[in-house]
């Protein structure tokens, strides 16, 4: 999901992350869908320095988890909701992944402590893809964990989200499992329990506000609410005790009253959204992570709270089919700029920025003033760069809001432009751009300018070198089809 001032001096913010008794800890998302992404080095010393001990991973990258190595930070790696149907169905692929995902690096020092097996696979958009596959994937990683000697060490799990469990008074005690995957919910539950193993929940008090028009807005943060929640002798007045408790009061009525919890992402967008902005982000993570460092943990679950915010970095190849705000979950912007800061209200602390980080040139690529706006090569002009860039920062009360037309056409152009490395032939748009030194940026609005990558730390470019090896075998086929 998306989401970052300047070098800081000593991080106030590491107490609030250490939690008292060691059970408990702030960790963080790191995700990976950048076209220009950070060197996976930089990323784990932001993680150190900003005092991080817990990182969760959505695959088994090579730079990322050899990066990650002699770090000291748990390490959560992730097996993405495609691999589950293979891993499912055959106890061998399951070995060879563990194999190369965990015992390798394991061995070469990268402290790996959980397996995620899956993200979210029961979410009801899914329309039931992965409700086959998703426990016997589970079984044939514990069982290939168990081959490799390191059940001892690495727990599976399966982040699911929150739409997984339901109260239909909205009472947190009268919560259970969703009915149509009752039965396989407590299958896994078991499971967990008996492979000493947690149950990983994703809780996002933003999408609540997001989908309901009518939610109360005061209740999402922590800060007292004139809409609380009473549920017998208990109040809730934040939404994150209300859900956290709503799933605890599931597994307790099922008889697994004890299970670990960990909540494995929550956080707040930053753009994309009229909801979605700096201010509110700031609010609801320092506000949270102030809310559970007494470690008093919630009404049905007093102790520490195992939690990953989410994200650590903005990705720009998200899917925005839930909202624009996916690309915009970040504590940091793309090339490792803390959007704002975090403390304990001593004032002498915050999150630090990215070291060395270098950028292409300063340069932008805008709409030319000589041109009309009515130009009928307008429209798809930006239709397309929208849809081979990034624009999800344009719209109602985003932060490039408010631009006016050219100033949108501009942010269209210049964000393809940079994400094709500042190539002439990305400034082109049928002669409707040019290429400026004057930074076009306001007082909301960034015009970014993109950080160099190296060729085999570019997903993107992986990709063109993918698509040049298919033309190549597409010239192939059609030569020797057409000339023999």
């Amino acid at each position: 999901m998306t989401s970052v001032a300047m070098d800081s001096s000593c991080f106030a913010i590491l107490s609030l992350i250490l939690m008292a008794g060691g059970a408990g800890g702030i960790g963080a998302n790191w995700g990976t869908q950048t076209s220009h992404p950070l060197p996976s080095s930089t990323v784990v010393q932001l993680l150190k320095d900003d005092g991080f001990q817990k990182v969760k991973l959505f695959d088994a990258e090579e730079g990322t988890m050899s990066a990650l190595r002699n770090s000291r930070i748990e390490v959560m790696v992730g097996i993405p909701n495609d691999m589950l149907a293979t891993l499912a169905g055959s106890m061998k692929a399951a070995q060879k992944w563990v194999s190369e995902n965990v015992s390798s690096y394991v061995s070469d020092g990268v402290n790996v402590r959980y397996v995620a097996v899956g993200n979210e696979p029961f979410l009801q958009t899914y329309n039931g893809s992965f409700i086959q596959s998703t426990l016997p994937a589970l079984q044939n990683i514990q069982g290939a964990l168990i081959q490799a000697g390191l059940s001892s060490q690495v727990k599976v799990t399966v982040p699911l989200n929150a739409d997984v469990y339901q109260s239909p008074s909205g009472r947190p005690s009268d919560g259970d499992f969703r009915d149509d995957i009752h039965d396989l919910m407590l299958s896994i539950i078991k499971f967990l329990s008996d492979n000493g193993a947690p149950f990983t929940v994703n809780i996002y008090p933003f999408l609540s506000l997001y989908d309901d028009p009518n939610f109360p807005v005061d209740y999402a943060f922590f800060d007292g609410t004139s809409s609380s929640v009473v549920d017998g002798s208990t109040t809730y007045s934040n939404m994150f005790d209300a859900n956290h408790d709503t799933l605890i009061w599931a597994l307790k009525k099922n008889g697994f009253g004890n299970l670990p919890v960990i909540v494995g992402e929550i956080g707040w967008p930053t753009d994309g959204d009229m909801n979605a902005n700096l201010q509110l982000a700031q609010k609801f993570t320092q506000g949270f992570m102030t809310h559970i460092s007494t470690g008093q943990g919630t009404p049905m679950r007093p102790g520490p709270i195992d939690a990953y915010l989410f994200s650590l970095i903005d990705e720009d190849e998200k899917s925005i089919q839930p909202g624009n705000f996916e690309r915009h979950w970040g504590l940091y912007t793309f090339d490792g700029y803390p959007k704002y800061q975090l403390s304990q209200g001593t004032g002498n602390g915050g999150l630090v920025r990215a070291k060395n980080i270098k950028y292409l040139e300063k340069k932008w690529c805008v709409f030319k003033p000589t041109m009309s706006i009515d130009d009928p090569n307008v429209a798809p002009s930006i239709s397309y760069a929208c849809a081979n860039a990034d624009c999800t920062s344009l719209g109602y009360k985003t932060s490039c809001g408010d631009l006016d037309a050219m100033g949108n056409i501009s942010y269209a152009f210049n964000s393809y432009y940079q994400k094709n490395d500042q190539e002439d032939v990305a400034c082109g748009f049928s002669n409707l751009a040019t290429i400026t030194n004057k930074d076009p940026s306001t007082s909301t609005c960034r015009f970014v300018i993109m950080i160099q990558t190296d060729f085999g730390n570019s997903s993107r470019l992986r990709r063109v070198r993918e698509q040049c090896i298919l033309l190549v075998l597409a010239c192939i086929l059609y030569i020797f089809f057409h000339v023999f």
